[in-house]
């Protein structure tokens, strides 16, 4: 036994000795309000379409989204992310079901809206992957190139669409050069300056989005490695960041989560506007199969995984387990 005042004289583990300590001294805290459900609505169905990847998850119908978004406002979610998945014979070449007025992606912002009104931020997907024969989330050239520009004049007009649908907040997630600043300027043009942009500022070309895939039902081939970003770098991070920052990005995103926290952390310390950061369908698919197979403790994992996302820097979190938390939360779980 040590003698009176001999080493080791500072003892953290006096600050865990009990759940109420341990509480007590958090640094980090989960809150509902930190939350955002991405959802996906299809069109064309009468029931909802499990997600065979993403258990739990599902292709909802209209009705069933508006369910959806009525659940996590009562929970305490801030917001629902909206992605449409529309009939394969509605794609095209230039994604025109994005664009049509009455396409489910618009359609659905317009019910959502008439359910929840302001109560719940509605934010919805800008880009064309969803909407395309070929899957690639802008038009393509003659040699089958993604050409920048001409997708920038798309994605002006999918946020017009969205902004008169309903929509409070826009997230173009094609990776254009100019993609922001094009965005605002349409959104103003037509005197919707008070929809805001949440940029994709680091969206990594990324193996974990697979499941994805099967969720907006894509026709992609090949991959985006040309417009989305090389997951080795994270300087190039940041010079996406002050370009989003001058092209009026209101609130930026890191996307994946879990594998750029180092990325998320940095760009959280060098800015001034909100920080959002996307736990994709690969995160909550490796934790869904790992406790499947009881690897794992499920709850505990998801919570955790949550809260180091929160510690890197991120205010709001996209997670598909946002009401499902939210609701824990709310117990005090």
């Amino acid at each position: 036994m040590n003698s009176y005042g001999s080493f080791p004289g500072a003892r953290p583990r006096r600050l865990r000795t009990t759940p109420a300590m341990r509480r007590m001294v958090a640094e980090t805290r989960l809150h509902p309000a930190d939350l955002i459900l991405p959802a996906f609505v299809r069109e064309g169905i009468t029931e909802p379409v499990p997600i065979g990847a993403m258990p739990g998850v599902v292709q909802h119908t209209r009705d069933t989204l508006r369910k959806a978004a009525v659940e996590a406002l009562e929970a305490g979610v801030s917001g629902i992310m909206l992605f449409g998945v529309p009939e394969d014979a509605r794609k095209d070449a230039a994604g025109t079901a994005g664009t049509d007025p009455d396409g489910i992606l618009q359609v659905a912002i317009r019910d959502v809206r008439a359910e929840v009104g302001d109560d719940l931020v509605i934010m919805s997907d800008l880009c064309l992957d969803e909407f395309t024969d070929h899957g690639h989330c802008g038009v393509l050239d003659a040699e089958g190139r993604v050409d920048n520009d001409a997708t920038l004049e798309r994605y002006a007009e999918m946020a017009q669409v969205q902004a008169d649908a309903g929509v409070h907040v826009v997230g173009p997630s094609g990776m254009m050069d100019g993609q922001v600043g094009v965005v605002r300027d349409a959104l103003d043009t037509i005197g919707k300056e008070d929809v805001a942009i949440l940029a994709y500022t680091a969206k990594y070309s990324s193996a974990f989005y697979g499941p994805f895939r099967e969720a907006v039902g894509s026709s992609l081939k090949g991959d985006r490695k040309t417009y989305q970003q090389d997951p080795a770098n994270l300087r190039e991070s940041m010079r996406e960041l002050a370009l989003d920052l001058e092209e009026g990005a209101d609130m930026v995103m890191v996307k994946p989560a879990g594998p750029y926290l180092d990325v998320l952390a940095k760009v959280a310390a060098n800015v001034d506007v909100p920080v959002a950061a996307y736990q994709i369908s690969g995160e909550y698919a490796m934790v869904e199969a790992a406790a499947e197979k009881g690897w794992i403790d499920r709850d505990k994992a998801i919570l955790e995984s949550l809260t180091g996302i929160r510690r890197a820097g991120a205010q709001m979190i996209l997670t598909y387990w946002a009401t499902e938390v939210a609701q824990k939360l709310a117990r005090g779980v």
